[in-house]
């Protein structure tokens, strides 16, 4: 599929998940897979992935331990300050990785967006949906893999002595399972691009089954590339 210049795009490959899902385990374990089977592989994450989305993500995540009480941020600000992460993440890293074929794996992206400010804090999607495609030129990820898990088991998995609290573990559960509930309809709104996986199952068989869903889409992919040359 050609893209930008006669170059061939790359794949987008997105890992969404509540807190605590183990999302992010396996994708740095999906990339020493296709790493050593040849790929090239661009490993990145949402809030952030570049230099300066990376300080917004700790203006978004970090909680103050001392001191006067967190100030409360309003959905809206939220919203935009990761929506104006993610316009600087896709310019500088994701499309020029997917215009130089690679495969881009990202540690959440727009269908976070869409559970954590659309369905868990109540703002509009449809508003969400225009302005993410407008700061994305509507970029959508080729595959999205959604590890599913129930709140109180990924709050828990939050809460172990190494792993360090941010501003989201600290909203109160009901908050999380809006946000579990969006996940799961967006899943079943896109299922051709949105797999569930089920995240309470040990971690090797969870990478055996992101394997295998990984390596079926790159070879239908391949296949469909071959078609039409």
């Amino acid at each position: 599929m050609p893209a930008g210049r006669g170059r061939h795009r790359g794949i987008l490959i997105t890992f969404e998940g509540i807190e605590g899902s183990g999302k992010t385990t396996q994708c740095a374990r999906l990339a020493k897979r296709l790493r050593e089977a040849g790929h090239r592989v661009v490993e990145t994450r949402e809030p952030g992935g570049t230099p300066f989305a990376e300080r917004i993500r700790r203006l978004l995540l970090d909680y103050p331990t001392t001191g006067a009480p967190a100030e409360p941020i309003e959905p809206e600000c939220e919203a935009y300050l990761i929506l104006a992460c993610r316009s600087q993440h896709v310019a500088r890293i994701i499309q020029p990785a997917l215009h130089e074929g690679t495969v881009v794996l990202c540690d959440r992206f727009s269908d976070s967006t869409f559970a954590y400010q659309g369905y868990a804090r109540g703002l509009s999607l449809q508003m969400l949906d225009r302005m993410n495609r407008f700061i994305t030129g509507g970029l959508t990820p080729d595959l999205t893999l959604l590890f599913d898990v129930p709140v109180a088991t990924g709050l828990t998995r939050r809460q172990h002595p190494e792993r360090e609290q941010n501003r989201l573990d600290r909203e109160a559960r009901h908050f999380h399972e809006r946000v579990r509930r969006g996940f799961l309809v967006l899943a079943k709104r896109y299922p051709r691009r949105i797999k569930v996986l089920d995240g309470t199952r040990d971690p090797d068989s969870i990478a055996d089954q992101v394997d295998r869903l990984v390596r079926r889409f790159l070879e239908k992919r391949h296949r469909v590339k071959v078609s039409k040359t």
